[in-house]
């Protein structure tokens, strides 16, 4: 990385706040807050060139755009909720997955995503609160 200008610095310390894994749009609008005039191209340039650096790592959700977190995490996994789409980090791992592998195959690695709604959109609605449906 060439140099370190007030956008890309913008950019890093979104990823130093919210510690999950972002999308670009995610990206632009946290950074705003720093650098108001800030584009999605420049977010886009940025965050290549840190990867580049080895300062984020890219984070596929299969089949979406990328996103994109710190590196030096460890192993970890995610969770993605399916009501807003967000992707949150998972600590652990279920462990050795070798008796999965079919006969004859080898293991080089694995990726575990899980679904579901995280606890904001889980809750339910201000007039719903403590009924019971019917």
């Amino acid at each position: 990385m060439k140099r370190n200008t007030a956008q890309r610095s913008a950019v890093l310390r979104v990823f130093e706040r919210i510690s999950r894994p972002l999308g670009p749009p995610e990206v632009l609008a946290a950074a705003r807050a720093d650098v108001p005039g800030l584009g999605i191209a420049t977010v886009y340039r940025h965050l290549n060139a840190l990867v580049e650096a080895g300062q984020l790592t890219t984070v596929q959700m299969g089949g979406e755009p990328s996103r994109y977190e710190l590196v030096g995490k460890g192993h970890h996994h995610h969770f993605r909720c399916r009501t807003c789409e967000q992707v949150f980090e998972v600590a652990g791992c279920p462990g050795n997955l070798e008796p999965l592998v079919p006969e004859g195959f080898e293991l080089e690695g694995h990726e575990v995503v899980l679904h579901g709604q995280c606890p904001a959109c889980r809750k339910p609605p201000a007039g719903r609160r403590g009924r019971k449906s019917r």
